[in-house]
């Protein structure tokens, strides 16, 4: 055998790997052991040559099947630059860019589009810090913000996103679709009407565009390509349009070419309509800028998504940051704000006297449109400035249509995508059905027929204004939850938070996430409200079911955080009399066996103070024990809805690991002050030794300066038989269950029985006890015999605040006698106001010294040789100290007979 270490490798430390196995790195039990010579065996099968241990048949992880043809995979320039700046590139740059320009100005234009830059880039400094920390799979945002922030917000943003993508893609449908009717109506065609042309044109778009995608991701990826060309060839035709000298046709219309007075006249806004505002140019301009997700939305295409969604989503942002502001500045210097477009309103001569308007130093005179206000061409008129400037205005047509086009085919692919990505995690249910994927790149085929029909709905209906303020909300909601996500996961300082991104900066990162809610409020507040109430509709209702997801969100690194911060800073705060809790240590054992002592503190501990079930494991007890046993415990307690620390421990007896409890259980001030433990039933049948520590663990107790609480049930509901029991008997008597346990001490007698109470289909999983039940309008009798400091009153009182025990009555009995019990159920009465204790009765008992009924104390008189016996075993003392404890257990037993008698009363 060889003497080496297994190297690292990256397979041994991955959460999931595709299309193989995963391979597991040797457990810390295997390299303690020594080495042992592995033989040939007789079938042939021997170690490596290596000589290491022989592992589990994984696969040959580069072994694949000739006849399956590997998946497409895109780089950073064709899957994720090119794809955002198509999805950027929308409608409005050709149809209001520069209707914006005329209304703000070139300045305020300029910082329009660089505030929207602002916070699209800070959003994508975000996004490459989240996908550069791990690896990242298909669904994009909505998988970034998942594994980030957890289920709860990352479910909502899911189902949000994804609809946000199927609107955007009808949008972008019926945009294309009108510029296809008014290019119709320019040739008098018509269909039926213009609003259903749009309608129609829209369907037949949505479909073939469908088509594409259903293709496959291949054929999608080509369309996009040709898509991208148009749209770079209606660029260069612009920018060239504006060097031609401009004729007449174009003069008329207010193109000049590039001239400083206009360039300067433009410079300033001036604002048109009654709705004209900066804020309203900004909510109009920003849906250009919303397409930066694209990349990210199909990371499970990419070859390597931590490489590319940086690298491609900031450097389609600056190209396309750099054409918005090329057309504002170079239309802004070429075309007047007004022209009427008639040839004939050109000046002869010098005179400009009464002219209006820039156009007059032109040789245009557009005073009768201007003064009028009836101009149709212009920079503030018409939008199809950037066609007219153009060298030939049906390239600028087509870039529209590619557009356009290029947009809604993007949105339609990303929305499936997402929603794919959200249909496998199971975090909502009647879902799942849209997750399978077919072919070779695992196409969501079912999503893409869902997201279909979508679009359609909202293409037939064609009053989109609505609709469409609810997407740039939805699409900010995104960016605020991204950002917050980079912001979260920075300040938990979380071990796991490496991005190889370090261009980032978590206040950057909160400013975005703050900006992002602004400008929802500032552009439509109404749709703010709407979409912040389907979050919190669709996070509480994630919340309530708790999925069973674990990610290792930055949420559960915060909840460290804080649980730790608030520890710590709990130790410098001195304790105080009203700040006192019961905080119990619960000698449980396992504590699915005692169910009733788990349920009986927790009723008044749960949501109030500490509660730690201790479980003592003896060492004939250890080898029986499952090693998922703390596992099982746990999630039976969280089932049970118990909130409680569980604590094993390993002891020799009894009271060295009660002893150890006591001494090491806790955390700072978050510390047992209580040890609640059974009533030791059988300690008549109990060897001395057993009952010697468990009145021992009770001195213990003192010594560590503990409140003690000691459970005894009624009625043969005692629960906690024998510190060292084999079945719990703390619950309510069931046939079934008795029977089952029978048989279980019959096969196996010594094994203590933990994991058996815990199957999700075990009858015994969740036995209830009378702790669960609704107690009604029944009664809680308190007998405050020695002042113990209040805890005997505390305790009533804190279950009484409990919903199953609050009708119930608390009455006070203490120990007077027959001259003074008034004037004594007075002074308690005083005292318990003085504590704001509701008790119903005070009750004073003046028959203790009473002899016990003659039956009783006969029936005991039995053990009564036992019993002295054990107790000189246990205990060797003398006859005055034997005399005294005779006293008082008389006095006991005229106590336990006055208890029972009003027991049998009740």
């Amino acid at each position: 055998y060889s003497t080496m270490d297994l190297v690292p490798q990256l397979e041994h430390y991955a959460n999931s790997l595709p299309r193989q196995m995963m391979r597991s790195r040797p457990s810390l039990e295997t390299l303690r052991k020594t080495f042992e010579v592995v033989e040939i065996g007789m079938d042939g099968a021997s170690t490596s040559d290596s000589g290491s241990l022989p592992g589990p048949d994984m696969g040959n992880e580069d072994s694949q099947d000739p006849n399956i043809k590997a998946p497409v995979r895109f780089g950073w320039i064709v899957g994720v630059m090119v794809r955002c700046m198509l999805n950027i590139w929308g409608v409005i740059l050709f149809l209001r860019l520069s209707w914006i320009t005329s209304q703000a100005g070139i300045v305020l234009t300029c910082v329009i589009i660089l505030m929207s830059v602002v916070v699209t880039s800070v959003t994508a400094l975000s996004i490459s810090a989240i996908a550069t920390n791990g690896r990242v799979v298909s669904g994009g945002a909505y998988f970034m913000i998942s594994r980030t922030l957890g289920p709860e917000i990352g479910g909502p943003i899911g189902v949000v996103f994804s609809f946000a993508n199927a609107l955007a893609c009808a949008l972008n449908t019926v945009g294309f679709a009108e510029v296809v009717r008014d290019l119709m109506q320019e040739f008098d065609a018509t269909m039926v009407d213009p609003v259903n042309d749009v309608r129609i044109v829209g369907v037949i778009t949505i479909t073939v565009l469908l088509l594409i995608s259903m293709a496959g991701m291949e054929w999608e990826s080509k369309t996009q390509i040709l898509f991208f060309l148009v749209l770079l060839v209606s660029f260069a035709n612009y920018f060239v349009g504006t060097l031609i000298p401009p004729g007449i046709e174009k003069q008329a219309v207010g193109i000049f070419g590039y001239r400083g007075d206009i360039f300067v006249e433009n410079l300033t806004p001036n604002w048109r309509g009654p709705d004209a505002g900066f804020f309203q140019m900004f909510s109009i301009f920003f849906p250009a800028a919303i397409g930066i997700l694209s990349g990210a939305n199909i990371s499970g295409d990419l070859k390597d998504p931590a490489t590319a969604i940086p690298k491609g989503t900031l450097m389609a942002i600056f190209w396309t940051t750099i054409s918005y502001l090329g057309i504002t500045v170079t239309v802004g210097s070429c075309v007047v704000r007004d022209a009427s477009g008639n040839g004939s309103h050109i000046l002869l001569g010098n005179n400009t006297d009464g002219c209006v308007g820039l156009a007059c130093n032109m040789g245009w005179n557009f005073t009768d449109c201007i003064q009028s206000q009836s101009c149709v061409y212009g920079l503030a008129n018409s939008v199809k400035v950037l066609g007219q400037v153009s060298g030939f205005y049906y390239l600028i047509t087509a870039g529209v249509f590619a557009a356009s086009l290029s947009s809604a085919l993007g949105f339609l692919v990303s929305a499936p995508k997402v929603f794919q990505c959200l249909c496998n995690d199971k975090i909502y249910p009647y879902i799942i059905f849209f997750a399978k994927g077919y072919g070779k790149n695992n196409e969501p085929l079912r999503a893409y027929m869902l997201c279909y029909v979508i679009a359609i709905a909202f293409i037939l209906i064609a009053e989109l204004n609505t609709i469409a303020a609810l997407i740039s909300n939805f699409f900010l909601c995104s960016y605020c939850l991204i950002n917050f996500s980079c912001f979260h996961a920075s300040i938990t300082n979380s071990p796991g938070w490496r991005p190889s991104f370090h261009y980032y900066s978590k206040w950057t990162a909160l400013f975005g996430a703050v900006i992002s809610v602004v400008l929802m409020f500032l552009f439509t507040w109404w749709a703010a409200l709407v979409t912040f109430c389907i979050i919190f509709f669709l996070f509480g209702y994630v919340n309530y079911n708790k999925p069973k997801i674990n990610w290792g969100s930055s949420v559960q690194a915060g909840t460290y955080n804080m649980a730790l911060s608030y520890s710590v800073s709990l130790t410098g705060v001195e304790d105080h009399v009203k700040n006192f809790r019961p905080q119990c240590l619960v000698l449980t054992g396992p504590p699915n066996q005692r169910p009733a002592l788990v349920d009986f503190v927790g009723s008044f501990t749960k949501h109030i103070s500490l509660m730690i079930c201790g479980d003592i494991i003896l060492e004939q007890d250890r080898k029986t024990r499952p090693q998922d046993a703390t596992d099982s415990l746990v999630k039976w307690m969280n089932k049970r809805k118990v909130r409680s620390f569980y604590t094993p421990l390993s002891a020799d007896n009894l009271r060295a690991g009660s002893k150890q409890l006591l001494q090491a259980s806790g955390l700072g001030k978050l510390k047992p002050n209580t040890l609640v433990l059974g009533f030791k039933t059988n300690w008549r049948d109990s060897a001395p030794e057993s009952i010697e520590d468990y009145i021992n663990t009770i001195y213990d107790t003192f010594d560590s300066n503990y409140c003690l609480c000691i459970l005894r049930m009624m009625d043969g509901l005692d629960i906690s038989d024998d510190l060292e029991f084999e079945v719990n008997q703390g619950f309510e008597p069931d046939e079934n269950v008795e029977n089952q346990d029978q048989q279980t001490n019959e096969e196996d007698t010594g094994r203590r029985l933990i994991t058996d109470d815990m199957s999700d289909e075990g009858s015994s999983d969740q036995i209830k006890t009378v702790f669960q039940n609704d107690q009604g309008k029944k009664t809680i009798d308190v007998y405050w015999i020695a002042d113990d400091g209040g805890l005997t009153l505390l305790v009533p009182y804190l279950i009484t605040r409990r919903k199953r025990w609050h009708k119930c009555k608390v009455r006070v009995f203490i120990i007077g006698d027959e001259q003074n019990m008034e004037e004594g159920r007075n002074e308690m009465l005083a005292l318990l106001k003085r504590f704001r204790l509701d008790v119903s009765d005070v009750i004073v008992m003046t028959d203790i010294e009473k002899q016990p009924h003659p039956k009783k104390y006969v029936k005991k008189k039995k053990k009564k040789k036992k019993i002295f016996y054990l107790f000189s075993y246990a205990f060797p003392v003398g006859s005055k100290f034997i005399n005294y404890k005779k006293k008082k257990k008389k006095k006991k037993k005229q106590l336990l007979s006055y208890i029972s008698h009003n027991f049998k009363l009740m």
